[in-house]
Parts: C-alpha cells; sequence; structure tokens
C-alpha cells in the first residue's frame, strides 16, 4: 500500500516472531490505518462471501470494530472539540456494549472502564496528542540501540574536574 512519508511505517512481516516487538506508535498505525483497510476490503458491501448470514454477521463484526477505530482516531486528532469528546464516548459504548452480544465468550475488563475516563482526560488537558508518551519511547528505545557491553566504566568527568 503506498502511504504517505510522514505516516509511520509497519513491518512488513507483522505478525511473525522476526518482525519484534512493535512500538505504541506501530500499533496505532496498524489500528486506524491499514487494519479498517484491510477489514473493508475483506467484509465490507459487495465482498463476496460463503452465505448471505456469513456476511452479515461480518458486516457486523466490521461494524463493531470501526467503532473502536473510530474511538481511537477520535481521542488522537490534533484538536479536540466538544462534539469530538462526544463522539469518542459514543463510539467507545457501542463498541464496549457490542462486545458480549457478537463474542459472546469475551469479558469485560478494568481497561474498557479505563478507556471512558479517556473522554474525562480530553476534558481537562486536550488532545491526546500534548500528553502521549511516543517521543519518550522513542528516546528510550535510541538508547537501548547504543553499543554498550553492560560494564561500568571510569566516568572521565571526574579526570577533567581535578585537572
Amino acid at each position: 500500500m503506498a502511504t504517505p512519508s510522514w505516516l509511520s511505517s509497519v513491518p512488513h512481516n507483522f505478525g511473525d516472531a522476526a518482525a519484534g516487538t512493535l512500538k505504541a506508535d506501530e500499533w496505532r498505525a496498524i489500528t486506524t490505518i491499514y487494519l479498517p483497510i484491510a477489514l473493508i476490503s475483506l467484509w465490507g458491501k459487495g465482498t463476496a462471501q460463503v452465505s448471505q448470514s456469513a456476511a452479515a454477521r461480518l458486516k457486523q463484526v466490521l461494524d463493531h470494530t470501526m467503532d473502536l477505530v473510530s474511538a481511537v482516531s477520535l481521542a488522537c486528532m490534533r484538536t479536540m472539540t466538544e462534539s469530538r469528546m462526544d463522539a469518542y464516548r459514543l463510539h467507545l459504548g457501542s463498541w464496549v456494549s457490542g462486545l458480549k452480544i457478537l463474542h459472546s465468550n469475551a469479558e469485560h475488563r478494568v481497561n474498557h472502564y479505563m478507556a471512558f475516563h479517556i473522554y474525562d482526560f480530553l476534558r481537562l488537558f486536550g488532545p491526546v496528542r500534548s500528553w502521549w508518551c511516543f517521543p519518550f519511547e522513542w528516546l528510550i528505545g535510541q538508547l537501548q540501540r547504543l553499543p554498550h557491553n553492560h560494564k561500568r566504566g571510569k566516568c572521565d568527568v571526574f579526570f577533567l574536574l581535578i585537572t
């Protein structure tokens, strides 16, 4: 898929162990861009399915997934408005309530409850982009890639101070 240069890329072998651990920003790109395009092309209106009932079921799962994608996309917008906050809460509520309907073995988790508090944080602190930690995660990744041998060395700064 051709994407703009500003869009975070994801490993071409996503899902394989060799792809490694994804960063939070890569998960966001997969969830809000690549996954919706893939699911719409597989399950959307006009796609070939085994039966009408299978097509209806997959359409329900697609709509349910798009509620979560919409909530994440709204929370990640660069600016926040009252209507966006309300739409976030609406999509999240629709997704959580649809869990038990579409996936009978699904359990409600504390994370589902906590996700509703993001609405409060949007109201208090503004767009998620102003308080998320992707820049710090990037810096930690850069520091982890620095060569090292896990041994403590001499502190050259000490010698500079006494000379």
